[in-house]
Parts: C-alpha cells; sequence; structure tokens
C-alpha cells in the first residue's frame, strides 16, 4: 500500500521562532510531528533530536516504543550537558506502515487522527491536565477546549524520566482512501474537529488540505507554531 502525503509546518502568527518540526522517511514508511519546548533554541534543538533519533533507531530495526524511550534520554542527556539550567522538551507522535496495519505512538499532546468513512476519529489521546480533569468527568470536552490549564502536558520527552514515560500505543488496519492527520497543538487549539472533519473530507491532495488546515489555524488566532501531516492510503 502506498500514501500520497502533504505536510508543511509555520510559525504562526504571535511567535517569533518555530520549535516545532517533523519527520518523513517513506521507505522506512514512518513518519513524526514534534513540538518542542523549553523557550529560545532549547524547545527547537529537542524537537529535531526526537526526529533524527527515532528516524535513525527505527530504520535500525528498533521497536517504536524503544526508539521513543532511548530518544527521551538523549534529550535529558543533552540537556545535562548544558547544564540542566533550562531544560528542553518536546512532544511526539509517530505513525508507522507495517502489511497493511498502522502502528503509531505518542508522548505529549500532539495528535493522531484517522479519516474514515467520512468521519473523524482521534487515534491518540492528550497526555494533558485537562484530558486527566475529562478522564475523570470533572470537565467536559467542549470545557477542555477554553481551560486556563490546557496547554499544559503531563508527558513530555526531555522532562519526564524514563522510569515514569508514558508511551501511549495504537495499531489498525488501513483502508484505501483512509487519510491520517498528525499535527501539533498549533492546530487544534485553532481549529475545531468539526473543521478539520470538513477539510479532510475534501477530494483533493493531501498537500492542499494540509495548506487548507494551516491557513484556517491562522486565521483562528495562529496563537502556535503550526506543523501539520496528512498521509491518504492509495494503492
Amino acid at each position: 500500500m502506498n500514501f500520497k502525503i502533504g505536510h508543511g509546518t509555520h510559525t504562526g502568527i504571535k511567535r517569533d521562532h518555530n520549535e516545532d518540526t517533523y519527520g518523513i522517511s517513506s521507505d522506512d514508511k514512518i513518519w513524526l510531528v514534534a513540538d518542542g519546548m523549553g523557550g529560545h533554541d532549547h524547545g527547537e534543538l529537542a524537537s529535531a533530536m526526537a526526529r533524527d533519533s527515532i528516524l535513525h533507531e527505527y530504520k535500525s530495526g528498533e521497536t517504536l516504543k524503544q526508539c521513543i524511550i532511548n530518544s527521551n534520554q538523549l534529550i535529558i542527556d543533552s540537556s545535562y550537558e548544558r547544564g540542566g539550567d533550562l531544560p528542553m522538551g518536546t512532544t511526539i507522535v509517530v505513525f508507522t506502515l507495517k502489511d497493511n496495519r498502522y502502528y503509531s505512538a505518542w508522548v505529549g499532546d500532539s495528535r493522531i487522527y484517522k479519516f474514515s468513512e467520512e468521519k473523524l476519529k482521534p487515534i491518540s489521546t492528550d497526555h494533558s491536565y485537562v484530558q486527566e480533569l475529562v478522564d475523570q468527568s470533572l470537565i467536559t470536552e467542549e470545557q477542555a477546549r477554553t481551560h486556563p490549564h490546557r496547554n499544559v502536558v503531563t508527558q513530555a520527552l526531555g522532562v519526564t524520566d524514563n522510569s515514569e514515560i508514558r508511551v501511549s500505543l495504537s495499531e489498525g488496519d488501513i483502508n484505501i482512501g483512509d487519510k491520517y492527520l498528525l499535527c501539533s497543538d498549533g492546530l487544534t487549539e485553532e481549529v475545531e474537529d468539526q473543521m478539520i472533519e470538513e477539510l479532510l473530507s475534501k477530494d483533493i491532495h493531501p498537500q492542499e488540505i494540509v495548506d487548507q488546515l494551516i491557513i484556517a489555524a491562522l486565521k483562528g488566532g495562529g496563537s502556535d507554531n503550526i506543523t501539520v501531516v496528512v498521509l491518504e492510503a492509495c494503492e
């Protein structure tokens, strides 16, 4: 099975530099998005280290979960080497393909969605403070969108020790025509799922969908960096 691919990233309107990054290796059938944090160049460095480490180790035959755990330790070690005065971290979402099944993994609040049979469904679940509140039925999904602590993540590479890191995993079948979206929260903060579903339903190339999603996030306020990867399964 093959994929049509669209991808892009934008600094946004209110940030002066981009700490997001993404990785694409169609030969190895692995795609990822990372949203760095830490200020100055630290977030940018953390996300880039995660991207390069995971792509390299996956190609070398390491399991997806172990790739992420190893990249976490790499970022932690690098932070200590720099004095540890400003910890650097990153979220990560990874999507891979083997034998017409997808395998995904994530840490943090970047997201993976599946669009199939005209419906948008989340594959990932945020590692965040507000998601914990939702899981405990203390607030609704709608309230979570505007909660003052909605950007507080409970897990991130580089800031969560390997003894406590929780790498979430998901897998499933892929059918021709299915679309998959990987994105940083710069998209989901500004664009509601209904609009994302509407744009993914369009019969256009994934690159056009990516461009329209980024434009929608900018129109929504562009308060953060925006990174989007869209994959469409094809013969």
